[in-house]
């Protein structure tokens, strides 16, 4: 996993998102509400919500930490009977392969004041999107400059948001930096 990802935060991101949704949604949907919520973050914030790396998948960006989790949730993972995993599924449930229903709320304590806000924002961009619909709209500049199945740099997601490459670059080496003394 990566260094920088949040456990904690992740999981009551999704049950933040799933709460908004009106308890379950897919799971495409879901990592497309996390991509953009983290964007925003690490745009106006100089953080992500979660920490997590997103891979270039062929529907978009997915969260890695983020997905692994969920297949493990789904039961598609050597991890899948963990003592974290069956303590989840307390939390989450798949209804069937790819829908998760929440089963209880999120802890309101794991998420700032701003986390809410960016996670606000990415749910009401995403929710009446269809599959199709945040596929084509998560393929922007940070999807396209990255090769399938490869890690997206912090760089390109942060100038698919329009900043300014002096601080892409401060927040890349920012993140390097906070990596390195974890």
């Amino acid at each position: 996993m990566s260094k920088l990802f949040k456990y904690d935060k992740a999981i009551n991101s999704l049950l933040y998102s799933l709460q908004q949704l009106g308890g379950k949604t897919d799971m495409h949907k879901l990592c497309k509400i996390l991509y953009f919520a983290d964007q925003r973050h690490l745009s106006h914030y100089g953080r992500s919500i979660t920490g997590d790396t997103y891979i270039a998948m062929q529907f978009g960006p997915v969260p890695s930490c983020v997905d692994d989790i969920l297949k493990a949730l789904r039961g598609d993972s050597f991890f899948s009977s963990s003592d974290e995993i069956e303590l989840l599924k307390k939390s989450l449930v798949f209804e069937n392969r790819y829908i998760l229903r929440s089963l209880v709320a999120p802890d309101m304590d794991e998420l700032s004041e701003t986390d809410v806000e960016c996670l606000s924002y990415a749910v009401n961009i995403c929710k009446n999107k269809s599959f199709a619909e945040l596929t084509q709209f998560s393929h922007g500049l940070a999807w396209s400059n990255t090769k399938r199945d490869r890690e997206i740099s912090v760089k390109d997601i942060l100038r698919e948001a329009g900043d300014e490459e002096a601080y892409v670059e401060y927040i890349a080496d920012r993140q390097k930096l906070q990596a390195a003394f974890l």
